[in-house]
């Protein structure tokens, strides 16, 4: 991807974007922002979300701007 193109996005996840990749400008998304913004949009459990999320998003593969999803570390 060149830093002309447009970064590829996850629908419905823009509350989610920490930033973007230093190198390539993916966009990175918090995986824990992701999972808060499907239990409140589609009413889902805490299950529910993240394994909607892994086979819907995180386990997708779509080219070289594929977006970075972040496992946030509590501190």
């Amino acid at each position: 991807m060149s830093l002309h193109d447009e970064p590829l996005k996850a629908d419905g996840f823009d509350e989610a974007i920490l930033g973007t990749d230093y190198r390539t400008d993916r966009l990175i998304y918090s995986v824990r922002k992701c999972i808060r913004i499907l239990m409140k949009r589609d009413k889902m459990s805490y299950e529910e979300a993240l394994e909607f999320l892994e086979f819907n998003t995180l386990l997708a593969y779509i080219g070289e701007g594929t977006p970075i999803f972040l496992n946030d570390i509590d501190a």
